[in-house]
């Protein structure tokens, strides 16, 4: 009979998405040479070599890679194991793993702490932030129980609750205020400011000025909407920011806001987790939480699951 523990497994697969012992040794809280000895008995237990090992990173052997995913699909189950007891219970508690995306995140995010916090008071909410991709991998391999993201995201073992739409704005230089609105062919020609590769509100930004790829204009990539603003203050060009980040951004820029003529630019924000999860019941409950704090209606259909 082997014997393996789940803690062994948790410090392989956190070893075998960072590739180094001391990141990966920071992740789970504990040093790196009670990593390395944890491994190298997982390694004698199974009775073959995870790693190969070189002074700056670490890589897995076919059998690591093999036993990766395996290990994964274990400590899901397992998560889920939690999630099903705390399911069954009447209260809402214990640990809350939520992802958001960058262009969310600091807009709603203390908002919906502070509601679920006093509405949950025994949630331990712990937040991701980071782009979509990522966080739909984390999803699926049940490292996040929810994300907030811009819908859809069109992946089969995913429910997908849409809970509001949100327009978008064109910034342009405090100058510019009260000058004609530009229509989306005039955007073509505009200096462009755009998040870097990888946001999906860049894309949609693109799409609405049926633009493939980034104009020839095009002379930044932010990480931040903050960035963008403050570039379109000093005059640099022009950008377009959600509803839900101007009270934020613009306040400290001299920029000017416009809506666009209908059919006007916007996404629609939703929540997605696992089809298998057994807390689509309170996820559900925590998506009317998410539209209380974004000042919108109640999720205005029931979710829906994309084959």
């Amino acid at each position: 009979m082997i014997n393996v523990t789940l803690r062994q497994l948790r410090y392989f697969d956190a070893l075998a998405r960072h590739g180094h012992f001391g990141r990966a040794a920071e992740s789970c809280s504990i040093s790196q040479p009670a990593l390395s000895m944890q491994i190298k008995e997982l390694e004698e237990a199974l009775g073959g070599l995870l790693l190969e090992r070189s002074a700056r990173q670490v890589a897995l052997t076919r059998f690591g890679e093999e036993l990766s995913q395996r290990v994964r699909d274990i400590l899901r189950s397992v998560d889920e194991l939690g999630d099903f007891a705390r399911a069954s219970q009447d209260r809402f508690a214990g640990r809350l793993r939520i992802g958001m995306i960058p262009t969310i995140a600091p807009y709603l995010l203390p908002k919906i702490t502070k509601n679920l916090t006093r509405m949950h008071p025994e949630l331990d909410i712990r937040v991701r932030e980071t782009m979509t991709p990522r966080l739909i991998q984390e999803l699926v391999e049940g490292r996040l129980d929810t994300a907030i993201v811009a819908l859809p995201v069109s992946e089969p073992s995913l429910t997908e609750v849409a809970l509001f739409d949100e327009k978008f704005l064109l910034v342009r230089p405090g100058s510019e205020e009260g000058t004609p609105v530009p229509s989306r062919e005039m955007m073509r020609e505009m200096r462009l400011l755009l998040l870097e590769e990888g946001h999906c509100f860049r894309d949609q930004a693109l799409s609405f000025c049926n633009m493939q790829s980034a104009p020839p204009r095009e002379m930044l990539d932010a990480n931040s909407l903050s960035t963008l603003v403050q570039m379109v203050s000093a005059g640099i060009g022009v950008t377009l920011i959600p509803e839900m980040a101007v009270p934020v951004e613009t306040r400290s820029a001299s920029v000017s806001l416009s809506r666009f003529r209908d059919p006007e630019p916007s996404r629609t924000i939703g929540m997605v987790w696992r089809k298998t999860s057994p807390l689509a019941r309170q996820l559900l409950q925590i998506s009317e939480v998410v539209c209380l704090s974004a000042g919108k209606a109640r999720p205005r259909q029931a979710a829906r699951n994309r084959a």
